[in-house]
């Protein structure tokens, strides 16, 4: 990393830059208002890998069903993947209800990085962000979008992941200075967001542009390097929409742990690499009656793309595991987006 220029006004330019137009979002509290920090905390763990656009109706849902931590901590389970069903990355659910429960019983959430970090679900960042922008805590919270800026500034070029450490001391020294953290911590992820963007960055207008090294040496657009995505393996999967005389549809919870731990789903195969024939994916069908192929989804995970093919029965079901809902409710339950899908399709293939 350059020698930083110490005698550069970090802060000013930047907050000046952020009062003029910060982004409006549900959960950032009004200048001159107090931070929530339940609204703080939920937010940032709904925008773990998830984009602002797509977090603020499940947000604004969520928050409407549990308004206080209070009010999440006393959901069941159920009700709490309900909310969440169509966010992904399941576990945050999970976790998400049980740090609610853990800082119920403390009284509150703690006020100091090492107590947040305890609570189930918060990691460094998290921890970071709800501490600065809550309580105020002299800490830079670093997410891909401070990563960008302080890799850019400091013409940090060093490939991703290993470059952490380096990124990490850069944006500590940008907020040395310790004026209006919560501001200051935001106004980066503003930064990041709308003006030192992943491709084409606004160069000319960004309040940062004096002392950006890497705007100086003409390659700030090629920061940070990142190490090559290898592809993603696929997988293949078979699923079943078992409908009984009375319309009721056989459904089924996934094991607490792992993938989608306590989701909701249509019964069928185990996901594998090679395809399901027919003859081989009925062997886990949860009905011996005519099954009709209406087609296949493919969904992406973070590290594989499955395949689901989707098949359609009438009959009572022989499945010692499971339960039935009414046919026309079976999107209220806690589906996963990949079941969504399914039952979107089967929607759209056998109601024409």
């Amino acid at each position: 990393m350059p020698a930083p220029d110490f005698l550069f006004d970090w802060s000013t330019p930047l907050l000046d830059w952020y009062d003029r137009s910060r982004r409006r979002m549900p959960w950032r509290a009004l200048p001159g208002e107090a931070a929530d920090p339940y609204r703080v905390w939920l937010s940032e763990i709904m925008l773990q890998q998830t984009t602002v656009a797509a977090v603020i109706p499940y947000y604004e849902k969520f928050l409407s069903r549990f308004p206080d931590v209070a009010a999440l901590g006393a959901a069941e389970s159920d009700a709490v993947m309900r909310a969440w069903a169509g966010l992904g990355y399941y576990a945050r659910a999970r976790n998400l209800h049980a740090c609610a429960k853990a800082v119920v019983a403390l009284g509150g959430f703690p006020r100091d990085i090492e107590g947040l970090r305890a609570l189930p679900g918060i990691g460094a960042y998290t921890a970071a962000a709800v501490g600065a922008i809550a309580f105020g805590l002299e800490v830079v919270p670093v997410d891909g979008n401070v990563e960008r800026v302080v890799s850019r500034v400091f013409a940090i070029e060093g490939v991703l992941p290993g470059s952490k450490p380096e990124i990490r001391a850069g944006a500590a020294l940008l907020g040395a200075s310790g004026v209006r953290p919560a501001d200051f911590a935001q106004a980066l992820f503003d930064l990041g967001a709308t003006i030192c963007t992943p491709r084409n960055p606004a160069c000319a207008i960004c309040p940062w542009r004096a002392p950006c090294v890497g705007q100086a040496r003409g390659i700030a657009a090629e920061l940070p390097r990142k190490a090559a995505k290898k592809a993603r393996p696929l997988r293949h999967g078979a699923v079943f929409w078992l409908q009984d005389d009375a319309g009721r549809v056989l459904l089924r919870r996934r094991a607490a742990k792992g993938l989608l731990g306590g989701m909701i789903e249509l019964p069928g195969t185990a996901w594998r690499a090679e395809p399901w024939a027919f003859d081989e994916a009925q062997a886990a069908a949860p009905a011996a009656v005519a099954w009709r192929h209406i087609g296949q989804v493919e969904h992406g995970f973070t590290h594989f793309t499955l395949h689901l093919d989707v098949y359609v029965g009438q009959g009572a079901s022989n499945a010692a595991e499971g339960f039935l809902v009414d046919g026309a409710a079976v999107e209220g339950e806690a589906l996963p987006s990949v079941m969504s899908k399914c039952v979107r399709l089967i929607r759209e293939r056998t109601t024409r």
